[in-house]
């Protein structure tokens, strides 16, 4: 060892200290700063509508500033900073503390927390390495046909059920295929592309149907109200298809290129894979329940969208229903519920609660309205970029719908004006709400992908900023090149 490396490693633990010191305090300058300050002008739409930013609302911008601080340099771990944003919500009366801490146990955090049991379900019961090794024995040895195959299943999942609980199932079954590739836990830059880009394409493939995510048939009951027009399910899925699998294979390739493995091949895999699938035997009544359970639930949650009768019936509550039917039936005991990692779940309970903080304050509306002015004289193609960049960088922060649905009624007034179509606003914001790339609270995959332990909340943002210029790419090409060229009525007269 060189005495310049011993002298790295020992000043590190020193640079570490006030590397975490200088961003804990940033982060509370940052609060401060915002929350002390003048009152800040007006936001007033092309209406001539009036936006005030209350002290509320700048409280709410002041602790989402010093959330994003804390959570992107993991001041602490990404939980407590969770903690944090409801205890300043409540000590700076920004919103009252029952409504600040119920925001932690709102359905979408319990529909996670369902999802996360169903993957350790998986691992515990033996399905993951089933899986797993029958994958692996298809794709062979190659490891750049292992990032596809895993991207092209993950997504292709989403398009049958919600991509929280794909990337909880995916989960276990990526451990799997990475600890046959590295001989320990640490890091590699194999394990990062492909939990990384398990996320990313998660939100790729969720922006297809309807039974990926909610914010699709929320959005598009959204613009029916506004604009009288409705979009049916394979409307949807017809103009998203070809955008959400660009999206995969452009992700199979940055991630080829940025996170290249560095094992080009995994020698023997594809035999090592079918002779340990061969060695699980046959299948045992704990792994046919476990995929009967889980295969019920899904089912369910996705006739709600077909079957009125099922439409009342809350899907977090479904979700849990299947956790619940685990534990009656023994497949899961008091020592697994232990094992959930809270962290995580934390996590999505805290960008909950500042996600209606600054939606409930009107501070979102704000920011809406004075982004999106900006563009009120702009050409329409670069009206349409900046809705959809605008949705693409709040939803890294609040909920998707609720990003949609603070911008596109500004959006539909200055649209005419423009010449633009509403429905080429609408499906740009959509493609953009379904791929937050740049933290980890933007959706539950990106976390549940970060308790893999293969990368840092650094490095995800690293990873995310030119996944998300190329993500911009594609929404300019799909409203200039691909949508009008498959019937999208993308202009309209000038008003």
């Amino acid at each position: 060892m060189s005495a310049q490396t011993k002298a790295a490693e020992a000043a590190a633990p020193g640079f570490a200290k006030y590397r975490r010191l200088f961003f804990m305090l940033l982060g509370l300058a940052l609060f401060a700063f915002i929350y002390y300050c003048p009152p800040w002008p007006d936001a007033i739409d092309p209406l001539g509508e009036h936006f005030v930013l209350s002290k509320e609302a700048k409280g709410a911008l002041a602790v989402f500033a010093l959330a994003a601080t804390w959570w992107v340099f993991e001041v602490v771990p990404i939980g407590v900073t969770s903690i944090a944003i409801g205890t300043l919500q409540a000590l700076f009366l920004i919103r009252k503390p029952s409504v600040a801490f119920k925001d932690f146990m709102d359905p979408s955090v319990l529909f996670i927390f369902g999802s996360i049991v169903i993957g350790m379900v998986f691992t515990k019961t033996g399905l993951t390495k089933r899986l797993a090794y029958k994958m692996l024995s298809i794709v062979g040895e190659r490891t750049s046909m292992i990032y596809l195959g895993c991207f092209v299943m993950t997504a292709g999942l989403t398009h049958l059920m919600a991509h929280t609980a794909v990337a909880a199932t995916m989960f276990p079954l990526l451990m799997a295929i990475h600890a046959l590739y590295a001989d320990d836990d640490n890091p590699t830059k194999f394990g990062k592309g492909l939990f990384i880009g398990m996320a990313y394409v998660a939100g790729a493939g969720s922006i297809i149907t309807l039974l990926g995510a909610a914010r699709g048939a929320v959005a598009l009951g959204f613009y029916k109200d506004i604009m009288n027009v409705e979009i049916s399910f394979f409307e949807l899925s017809y103009y998203m298809f070809p955008i959400g699998w660009l999206m995969v294979f452009l992700l199979w390739g940055f991630f080829m290129l940025v996170c290249k493995p560095e094992k080009s091949r995994i020698e023997g895999l594809k035999e090592r894979s079918k002779r340990m699938y061969k060695e699980l035997g046959a299948w045992s009544a704990r792994e046919l329940i476990t995929v009967a359970i889980v295969l019920l639930t899904i089912l369910i949650i996705a006739l709600k969208n077909f079957v009125p009768a099922l439409a009342p019936i809350d899907k977090t509550a479904i979700m849990l229903c299947s956790t619940i039917s685990f534990f009656l039936l023994n497949i899961l005991n008091l020592e697994d519920l232990e094992e959930i990692p809270w962290n995580i779940i934390l996590l999505f309970a805290g960008a909950m609660s500042i996600g209606f903080c600054l939606w409930e304050t009107g501070a979102a509306k704000w920011l809406a309205v004075n982004w999106l002015k900006l563009f009120q004289d702009a050409p329409g193609i670069v009206f349409v970029l900046g809705m959809a960049f605008f949705v693409m960088i709040m939803t890294n922060f609040i909920m998707n719908v609720a990003a949609i649905a603070i911008s596109l009624p500004v959006a539909l007034v200055i649209a005419p004006y423009l010449g633009v179509a509403g429905e080429v606003i609408l499906f740009a914001s959509l493609v953009t709400a379904g791929m937050p790339f740049i933290l980890l609270v933007g959706a539950a995959p990106n976390a549940i992908a970060y308790n893999s332990k293969q990368f840092t909340t650094a490095e995800f943002v690293m990873y995310g900023v030119p996944a998300s210029i190329l993500l911009m790419v594609v929404v300019w090409i799909a409203a200039t090149v691909i949508w009008p060229l498959m019937g999208m009525t993308t202009s309209v007269p000038v008003s």
